[in-house]
């Protein structure tokens, strides 16, 4: 195996909540060194629900420790001119800055990139927020419903005669880290052939307005709008229930009219005015009707296996969290990772988003405490002694 595939950079992470710990944790993954710079109050982050234990506590939230995997942490006073200082030194010895802040705060602080680029000119900073650093709506309050309204993926979630619907979780956020790292990489590539860093400006909007790979090419290419699907009678792509949960199937894939016949087990099903693709829309509703009433006495797992491996049919069960955590093909994947927290203990999250074997994503170390490893990065990092990280200590500055 080779080493970590990223081992020799080093990255600051400023940013707090999900989108910027999360590019910072994938870097992190395969072998960054991250060191987590948190205010002194911490990433707002460890205030969000859940909590490990139902228990409300700055080490116990269990967003904050998935995105903050495998990083060193440190506090420091941003409103402080000895804590600005200690962070222009890191930056000084860094390849890579995340930060999510508002855009023009870190400026005010002295803190953004140009500032920091004319000691690093190599430095790379992302940022990532919700509507990017430039444009109308740069300064504009947001949370994850804004944005998925404001990006158009609401206009197609939900059903044709109801409003539109936000998707669940925290998606805009987790997609958001996700370009940034892709764009940390490209940055880190441009900085190999032209010798210098550069901002990386990413927009959540940006990102999740690009996921429309179908509804805003068709709008600018023809004019057209594509609709939220109909309530009933679709054919396809409808949720329906069964014994103990729901699933959603769809005609096509290699599967014959035939097979799927017998899959259901139905004889109605057999009906002339379902022969045909044309028929089994339009009368989209009794196929329904029928197809519910032939699974109502059978269970998710049950239809999902045999559908896809006996009949190899488009056949898919709603899996909840508690699926997930005992899927067999996860498992198999090596999906999840065990990992030890000193406050929650033994926990397993997910973890593994590719598989690279020669050079894969190594788990190292739980999500810091708090200014936990004070100490060890101003120590390695800017060379201070016990005696001054205690005098700043004393002072609010750490």
């Amino acid at each position: 195996m080779l080493p970590a595939t990223l081992d020799d950079l080093k990255v600051l992470d400023l940013s707090q909540g999900l989108a910027g710990p999360v590019c910072a944790k994938i870097l992190a993954d395969f072998g960054a060194d991250v060191v987590k710079v948190e205010p002194l109050k911490g990433d707002a982050a460890r205030n969000m629900a859940p909590f490990f234990g139902n228990a409300p506590h700055p080490e116990k939230s269990l967003v904050y420790s998935l995105a903050n995997l495998n990083k060193r942490g440190v506090k420091v006073n941003f409103e402080d001119a000895e804590g600005r200082a200690l962070i222009r030194q890191m930056a000084q010895k860094a390849d890579i800055i995340i930060e999510s802040y508002k855009p023009g705060y870190l400026a005010s602080l002295g803190l953004d990139y140009e500032s920091l680029a004319r000691d690093n000119p190599r430095l790379i900073m992302v940022s990532i927020t919700p509507f990017g650093q430039t444009g109308p709506y740069k300064d504009f309050k947001n949370e994850e419903i804004i944005t998925y309204a404001l990006s158009g993926i609401m206009s197609i979630s939900g059903l044709a005669e109801r409003e539109p619907l936000k998707h669940g979780g925290m998606q805009s956020q987790y997609e958001g880290g996700l370009a940034g790292a892709v764009g940390t990489l490209a940055a880190i590539h441009a900085r190999d052939m032209l010798g210098e860093g550069q901002q990386v400006d990413i927009s959540l909007q940006d990102v999740i307005t690009s996921t429309l790979v179908i509804h805003q090419p068709m709008y600018g290419w023809v004019g057209a709008v594509q609709g939220r699907r109909r309530p009933s009678g679709s054919n396809y792509g409808q949720v329906q229930e069964c014994k103990d949960g729901y699933f959603i199937w769809q005609t096509g894939g290699g599967a014959e009219w035939s097979d799927i016949i017998e899959f259901f087990g139905s004889e109605q099903l057999k009906e002339e005015r379902f022969a045909t693709v044309a028929g089994r829309a339009l009368h989209g509703i009794d196929l329904d009707r029928i197809v519910l009433d032939a699974t109502k006495d059978r269970t998710m797992q049950e239809l999902f296996n045999t559908a896809s491996e006996k009949y190899h049919m488009l056949f898919g069960i709603v899996q909840e969290p508690q699926d997930l955590a005992r899927c067999p093909h996860l498992e198999a994947r090596e999906y999840f990772q065990e990992v030890d927290h000193p406050v929650m203990g033994r926990i397993k999250v997910p973890y593994r988003l590719w598989s690279m074997p020669d050079a894969p994503a190594v788990y190292r170390r739980s999500a810091p405490l708090l200014g936990q490893h004070n100490a060890e990065v101003f120590g390695e990092m800017l060379g201070l002694d016990s005696d001054r990280m205690s005098a700043l200590a004393a002072k609010g500055v750490i």
